[in-house]
């Protein structure tokens, strides 16, 4: 009888967790595939609210925060009025910051968001803050590349901050391409590592590479 019971307790518990999972998956899927149109239709900020409730709810998972995250630095990054963008990337750090708790050490994907934290820093003030947070997002680039030598994430962001740089400092359109060409070619090959992981990045590296012509 113990032994029946402990059997029902088991199979109740484990579809109770299946049923979770589930809802965790179409919850986070849902949002997912709003990112692409969220940058014509200005949909970061709801975006990031509805993946940081997701966090909240779930309390284990990291990915919720990173796209939170990735939602609120891409709304930096859009941001016209310079003097509200700081405070939106330090938003993303925090919430990056709650992914690389829950995710227990840094990954690839953590230090691409961390690098584009630096990046929307940076174009508040590109003259006077270029030594500080150029670096800062150079070394985050590289390390993503470290960390995973297959995402080509990374590689998109060094052929963007090619892209923006002045000839005269290294940069340039004929510097950024082959970086593009690269980026493209990881894309087609890259497999991640889950149905939620990252994926975003092929569509304005195209862009970006069709600039360079």
């Amino acid at each position: 009888m113990k032994k029946s019971l402990l059997l029902i307790a088991v199979v109740l518990l484990t579809v109770g967790s299946f049923a979770q999972s589930a809802k965790y998956s179409t919850a986070m899927k849902t949002q997912i595939d709003q990112l692409a149109a969220a940058f014509g239709n200005n949909g970061f900020p709801a975006l990031a609210n509805n993946f940081e409730r997701i966090g909240d709810a779930e309390k284990t998972q990291w990915l919720p925060y990173y796209y939170a995250a990735y939602a609120t630095v891409m709304s930096a990054l859009i941001e016209q009025n310079h003097s509200k963008t700081d405070a939106i990337a330090d938003k993303a750090e925090a919430l990056i910051g709650k992914a690389e708790s829950l995710a227990g050490a840094p990954n690839s994907e953590l230090y691409v968001i961390k690098s584009m934290i630096a990046t929307a820093h940076l174009q508040v003030d590109p003259q006077n803050r270029w030594m500080q947070y150029g670096q800062v997002s150079a070394d985050n680039i590289e390390k993503a590349k470290q960390a995973d030598p297959t995402n080509p994430r990374p590689v998109y962001l060094e052929g963007q901050s090619k892209f923006f740089t002045p000839e005269a400092f290294g940069g340039g359109k004929a510097v950024a391409k082959p970086i593009f060409e690269k980026a493209l070619t990881m894309f087609s090959d890259f497999k991640p590592a889950g149905e939620l992981y990252p994926t975003w990045g092929k569509e304005s590296t195209e862009y970006f590479l069709s600039q360079c012509k």
